[in-house]
């Protein structure tokens, strides 16, 4: 009834916006979604993609789920990394999804030592190639599909537009990297600026995270306070994903470190109404694509600081001018000496 009422309402909701600037219907449900209490289902739940307790079956093993590097399992936690130095940990489902439309909820936590700085981060993949470790928050670069990134840690030296920890999505089609040093702006899914300051560090409670793709626009949710309501992180259409792919979670620490937990994992097929693209029948063959991202630039590299810190600069400074006043003096008492020589040849 609710569907029936919000499809009802959009060319009322199409006629107030420009033309040109009207919601799809599947904005208009994302849209639906936000203020609305976690604990409200959509769809078909999907046993083969989902993680909850007690996670391991009659052996060592999660059923579904493949677990890969610093991961530990125990029957009632998933620990990508421990809160230890250069860790990286991923955890993936053996089944690829044949589900267009979906719904995945992924309730996790991450602490830490207190203080500024910590790192490095989490991703959530929508991936064509499951079980790699790397560079990417413990995932593969050059990846194909989606990844949406946790990022605890400020590796961009620039100007900011957000805090840390920060929410933000990329899709590849396999040619595109990841630039740590700019925190993966340079290909960020609908823009530089598209994402949310999430603090979701050291909570005594899991936060909770709501991945949306329906009707090729891809939306984002959090409950970071414990609210039990969903908030709008971000939004994106015409984001093009095929059928196939592997969900996981994977996390990585650098020099400095987080433990990364991850609690549970729910999936969730959805209905939704399509009016299908000419070869776009079977979505296995689609390219992931999204048609509003940053534009992809070559990495520039920043300007490097001074290797002498604050306190070798100042010292520095100091040292500068005590030579540049000794020079001085040094000066003045000269012309004062060869002043009195000349008036001495005089007398």
């Amino acid at each position: 009834m609710k569907l029936l009422l919000i499809l009802g309402l959009l060319p009322f909701v199409a006629s107030q916006n420009p033309p040109g600037t009207a919601p799809t219907a599947a904005e208009i449900l994302a849209e639906n979604i936000n203020g609305q209490t976690v604990h409200e289902f959509r769809g078909y739940y999907k046993r083969e993609h989902s993680l909850i307790k007690p996670y391991l079956g009659s052996g060592a093993d999660i059923p579904n789920w493949n677990i890969v590097g610093s991961t530990f399992i125990s029957t009632n936690q998933i620990r990508l990394t421990a809160d230890d130095q250069s860790k990286q940990g991923s955890l993936w489902n053996t089944q690829p999804v044949w589900s267009r439309d979906w719904e995945l909820q992924v309730s996790f936590k991450v602490t830490g030592s207190t203080g500024d700085l910590f790192g490095d981060g989490m991703a959530i993949w929508y991936t064509s190639e499951p079980n790699h470790l790397g560079p990417v928050f413990g995932g593969k670069d050059y990846f194909r599909g989606l990844a949406v990134f946790l990022d605890t840690y400020s590796n961009h030296n620039g100007p900011h537009q957000h805090g840390h920890p920060f929410i933000s999505a990329m899709v590849s089609d396999g040619s595109l990297h990841y630039d740590h040093d700019k925190d993966g702006t340079h290909t960020q899914l609908g823009g530089e600026n598209t994402g949310c300051t999430a603090k979701f560090r050291n909570k005594d409670h899991d936060t909770q995270l709501l991945i949306r793709y329906v009707g090729d626009t891809l939306s984002i949710f959090t409950d970071i306070e414990n609210k039990g309501i969903w908030n709008l992180c971000m939004s994106v259409n015409n984001v093009q994903l095929p059928t196939g792919y592997y969900f996981g979670m994977s996390a990585a620490t650098g020099d400095l470190s987080d433990a990364h937990d991850v609690v549970s994992v729910k999936m969730f097929e959805q209905e939704f109404a399509h009016v299908e693209r000419v070869g776009e029948a079977d979505r296995r063959n689609v390219v992931p694509h999204a048609q509003f991202t940053a534009s992809p630039r070559d990495h520039t590299d920043d300007a490097r600081p001074s290797r002498l810190g604050w306190g070798g600069t100042i010292a520095l400074v100091v040292v500068g001018i005590i030579v540049l006043v000794g020079g001085l003096g040094f000066g003045v008492i000269y012309f004062q000496k060869k002043n009195e020589r000349q008036r001495k040849r005089f007398y």
